[in-house]
């Protein structure tokens, strides 16, 4: 189920616009959205469809809604969302030739005086069509990623919240002066755990598929650039270990606990690892034993 429109052009799963939610709503009006999609891509709702829309309802639930209603039910992971998205945000200011935009709505908010009032309206707009004709619901994810493309764009770092309501507001910039050496590193740890986060997030949806190339491929990607991260060699340890290729598997299992010792990914596929390696050694000694028995007893008889 592919996708180019929008964040998702910008190599982002755009949880939001899967769910047709606002990039703001909180965990109670995702929850609500969710539970009115999953009801009308339930079989019991298409009971007078064929089997290929019945297939095509289940792709679209297992594949896309459930993953975005689990990324965006949990406060950690809409968070660290929430900081890619305004990542993506400045990026497009710096760079607008990257904002490819097909739909009119999208053009139109682009250039809107009234940013909240229209892309909410908008927004609203699409979503009561968003899930009613199988056929088009990508088409319709596609252009409510647009606009929030553009949205996050030109709201800047305010594009999303950092956190579920109620939680407590981030420390005017006043208080940066104080400490200017500490709040000028956590921006770039920051951006550098959202670009790591970018990779696997990718990682993730190819493993999903069981697509463990491409996953490997994006894990390798990040690597290069990251080559210190102990999250990257142990995901990808795990990736190789899955393809087969255990080999490959225990160089960056290695690597991964020699950055970071207490690695829980590393440490849990170490023990698999050595489990797999005492197995086939077992495996190896009983063939050989097999193979002189028999070979004895072969040329034991010829003797007599």
């Amino acid at each position: 189920m592919q996708i180019d429109q929008g964040l998702f052009k910008l190599d982002v799963v755009d949880y939001h616009a899967v769910l047709g939610v606002s990039l703001e709503a909180d965990s109670k009006q995702v929850r609500k959205r969710y539970l009115k999609i999953a009801r009308k891509l339930h079989p019991d709702s298409l009971r007078d469809a064929d089997d290929t829309e019945k297939q095509r309802a289940s792709e679209l639930l297992s594949k896309l809604v459930n993953p975005a209603y689990e990324t965006l039910s949990q406060e950690k992971s809409t968070v660290e969302h929430g900081v890619l998205l305004r990542l993506k945000g400045q990026q497009l200011k710096q760079q607008p030739i990257l904002l490819q935009l097909n739909s009119e709505p999208a053009k139109a908010l682009f250039s809107s005086n009234n940013l909240e009032y229209d892309y909410d309206t908008e927004l609203k707009r699409l979503r009561e069509s968003q899930y009613e004709s199988l056929e088009d619901v990508l088409a319709v994810i596609g252009a409510i990623s647009e606009l929030n493309a553009v949205y996050v764009m030109r709201k800047g770092d305010a594009a999303v919240p950092t956190a579920t309501s109620g939680a407590k507001a981030a420390q005017p910039a006043a208080t940066a002066a104080d400490a200017p050496t500490e709040t000028a590193s956590v921006p770039r740890r920051r951006r550098r755990d959202v670009i790591i986060d970018s990779y696997l997030n990718r990682a993730k949806a190819f493993e999903y598929k069981q697509d463990y190339s491409r996953a490997i491929v994006e894990l390798r990607e990040a690597i290069k650039s990251h080559p210190d991260s102990a999250r990257c060699h142990s995901y990808l340890a795990s990736l190789y270990f899955k393809a087969g290729q255990a080999k490959m598997a225990s160089i960056h299992c290695k690597r991964a606990l020699e950055l970071k010792p207490d690695d829980a990914m590393g440490m849990e596929l170490q023990k698999r690892l050595n489990m797999q390696t005492k197995r086939s050694a077992q495996s190896t000694s009983q063939k050989s034993t097999r193979s002189s028995g028999f070979l004895g007893g072969l040329f034991g008889k010829k003797g007599k």
